[in-house]
This record gives structure tokens, sequence and C-alpha cells, in this order.
């Protein structure tokens, strides 16, 4: 028989959505239990596993009694935490860091970590879930990843309890709405399980976050990327479909595939393109487009379908029928920070800052795919 596991102090893993950026983050599973996604490097050369859920609970437990330690001292004038609390010991570092964040934050929020923890028992996951409630009553939202596979073999009823006992919101990485797209980067799930478990994360009502990534078919697929991806979302309306353009860190195996010629990467321009085609077929759905992140061309693609339907196409249509040489100053200004919106070719200034660093990094027409390629491993 295996030895139990040891606890060995608070957890946390390596990754969160950008919106869960004030989160309370809770380690119920490590890694990710299929890590073959040819396009994310987070956890590979690593090994899943589930913690033991009197970990997990004891976790909880402890990050409770720090944020508790915090709030009182704060009230008391004390600059600094005294050695214990209530008789506990303020020595897990990990720990107090976190309470310190999640005080920072307001104490609104919590997310629970890693890349799938619905693969846990239901029993299991809603005991944890009671218990944050029973801990943190004050916090308003629980999320949690979680991959369309696993959530389409979970019985409705224990969504319903799962959305009872305060998991308000789940996030999962479609990536893709096309098989093809789906089996090319080993995505392990394939269109109709993502409709699927994306209407019974709604029928149990639960906030559904769905990740949609431009450029993940490459240039043969960006049609079929953009037009099935928006059809599953059409069948689903989710509360949310978040942007995350494709890029390729150096751990990703897809790197290694476009290296070697066998993925043809699209460049910002053509990116843009699939992105519009995207848009354009989104209909009958009521879900708010969030552009959040660094990766993303515009920060400003933000709205609520379907009357931001038409402001979030126009800008894209806009940078489209740019000169080639004013969509390279835009890129080049994205992608350096010294530009954050289309609208900022028009300032003099921002556009003297972008042309000198264009300049500097020899950027031109030709070579621009290349030098945006590099600016972007800043990022990853």
């Amino acid at each position: 028989m295996k030895p139990a596991e040891q606890y060995r102090g608070f957890e946390q893993g390596p990754i969160r959505p950008p919106s869960e950026a004030e989160s309370l983050l809770i380690r119920v599973t490590r890694n990710c239990p299929w890590n073959r996604c040819s396009f994310c490097p987070v956890y590979k050369n690593s090994t899943f596993s589930r913690r033991p859920i009197d970990h997990v609970l004891r976790d909880i437990d402890t990050v409770r009694m720090y944020t508790e330690a915090i709030v009182d001292s704060r009230k008391s004038g004390l600059k600094t935490l005294p050695a214990n609390y209530n008789g506990f010991p303020l020595d897990d570092q990990q720990a107090l860091h976190a309470a310190y964040q999640f005080v920072a934050g307001g104490m609104q929020s919590i997310f629970i970590q890693d890349g799938n923890s619905l693969i846990i028992h239901p029993d299991d996951f809603i005991r944890i879930l009671k218990h944050l409630q029973n801990a943190f009553p004050m916090v308003k939202r629980v999320t949690s990843y979680g991959r369309s596979h696993t959530i389409a073999r979970i019985d409705d009823h224990y969504l319903l309890q799962m959305a009872e006992a305060g998991l308000n919101r789940i996030h999962i990485g479609m990536e893709s709405g096309s098989d093809k797209v789906l089996k090319l980067v080993n995505k392990g799930s394939d269109k109709a399980t993502q409709i699927l478990a994306g209407q019974k994360v709604k029928a149990a009502g639960i906030e559904l976050s769905e990740y949609y990534m431009p450029g993940l078919g490459g240039k043969p697929l960006w049609e079929e990327n953009a037009s099935e991806t928006a059809d599953a979302l059409n069948q689903i309306n989710p509360d949310f479909i978040r942007l995350r353009t494709l890029a390729l860190p150096p751990a990703a195996p897809l790197t290694r595939q476009f290296q070697e010629g066998k993925f043809i990467k699209m460049g910002d321009v053509d990116t843009a393109r699939e992105l519009l085609l995207f848009l354009e077929s989104l209909e009958g759905i009521t879900s708010t487009i969030r552009s959040d992140h660094v990766l993303n061309l515009f920060p400003e693609i933000d709205g609520t379908l379907p009357e931001s339907g038409d402001k979030l196409q126009q800008t894209v249509r806009d940078f489209l029928v740019l000169p080639k040489e004013e969509q390279l100053l835009f890129c080049i200004g994205r992608r350096t920070h010294r530009m954050a919106r289309l609208d900022d070719l028009t300032n003099p200034q921002l556009r003297r800052y972008t042309e000198q660093m264009r300049d500097e990094l020899g950027a031109t027409v030709e070579n621009m795919d290349s030098i945006i390629d590099a600016l972007m491993q800043r990022f990853i």
C-alpha cells in the first residue's frame, strides 16, 4: 500500500486566469491530468496528482487563520504580525503571502487550482466548496478551471449541488470548436463534447467563461477555426468569451512543429482577419467578449452581445484597412507597450516613441512577423 502523503504546508499552483488576479488560490490538484495540448507549455514534465482532501481543508483553515490575524492586527494598529495567533505559529510563509494578497484584494473571490480540479470526485469537490463557504462567508465568487471532457461526464445533479455549495463560475479552455484544429493540437476533446460541457454548466446556473484562441489552426485552418468556434459558442451562449491569441512559448510542442515547418503560424494581420470572421459569425447570444490578455492585439474589444457587436468588429475592420506601414507601426507599438489602443496611432507623441522603437528593431513590413514573434516571447 502506498504510504499516506505527508502535509508540507500551504500550496499554490503556477497559473490562474487574469480575471482571478485578486482571488485566493486554493490548490486541489497538481498540474493537468491531460497535459498533451501541443500549444501549452505550463505542466510539461510534471506529474498530475490529486491532493488529499484533508490537506486542502487544512490549507483553507490555515489561510483563514492568517487572514484573521492580518485583519485583527490592522484593526489594532499593529504594523507587523505577532509570531503566533491564538496560540498557533504564523510560520507558513506561502500561506502568509496568500493571506496578504487575499486581504489586499478585498477578500471577494477564490480560485480553485490547478488545471482541471473538477476531475476529483464530485462529493469531495462539494465538501471543499462547503468548507470554503464556512471559512470565508464574505466571499462573493468561487471559480475553477475545468476540461470539457471532464465536465461532460459529471452528472447534472452534482453540478447543481456545486452551484448550491458556492461554485459561481467555471473557466473552460475551449480554444477551438473545430474538430480538425482540436485534433491538430491534441486537445483531447471534440466540438460535440465542448458544446455539451458548456450547456451543462449553464443549465446548472453556474457562470461560464469560454476561451477562444485565434491563430490556433494556423494558415490552413484559420477560417474553420473562426467559424466552427463561433458555431459552438452560439450553441452554448456562455456568460464570457475570452480571447487568447496563440503564442509559441519555447516549451510548447507546437513551437517545435513550427520550427520544423509542420505548423504554419499566422502573423498579427492574418490573425486579426480570423478574429473578425469569428466576431462576425457570433449570433443569437448574449455573451460578454473580453480581450483581457497581454497577448491580444486589441484590448479595446470589450462588450456584450448583441448590442456591442458592431463596435467590437469595427476596431478590427479599422485595423485591416490601414496601410501596411500603419499596421506595422501599431503592432510594434502594442507589442512594446508604446500603444494600448488602435486610436493611439493618432497621438503624435506615442507615434514618435513607436517609430523610434520600430527603427531600433529594424522592423519592416517584410520582417514584421518574425520581429513580433520575438517581442511576444517577453510576455509568454
